[in-house]
């Protein structure tokens, strides 16, 4: 099992050593036969800025962006799953001076607020540690 993760994407601009990539991200029910009648298919763009390892990389040009799986299982944590672990530990903490139930939910969904304000302040940190390349195809 490979530890990379790989996306097929074609460079829109470049940015000194940083090119930006425009990657098609789809569902698996994309390739099904039916997925016009089905309406569960979704097709979305993203752009991924990615280091150029190949100075002869151009704008148009198709790449491989190529990413570590761990730092994907760093992003679902971070995303999600510290969260959602913040949420239910403040719920019980709550539950525990009072027991009114409309104060509690909302302190649970207030604590993210200083969560996603921290994670945007070392946002430069984080994006440091989350860094793709751009390969030619």
């Amino acid at each position: 099992m490979t530890n990379t993760i790989e996306h097929q994407g074609i460079i829109i601009s470049i940015d000194g050593n940083v090119a930006h990539v425009k990657i098609e991200q789809t569902s698996a029910c994309t390739s099904c036969h039916v997925k016009t009648v089905c309406g569960a298919s979704e097709k979305s763009e993203k752009i991924i800025d990615a280091h150029i390892v190949d100075n002869t990389l151009k704008i148009g040009d198709s790449v491989t962006i190529i990413g570590q799986k761990s730092l994907g299982f760093q992003a679902v944590l971070l995303a999600y799953v510290l969260p959602f672990a913040l949420i239910v530990a403040i719920l019980f903490v709550a539950n525990i001076f009072t027991t009114n139930e409309l104060v509690i939910g909302t302190c649970a969904l207030a604590s993210l607020i200083p969560y996603f304000v921290i994670l945007r302040l070392m946002r430069n940190k984080i994006q440091a540690k989350f860094q793709f390349y751009a390969i030619k195809k």
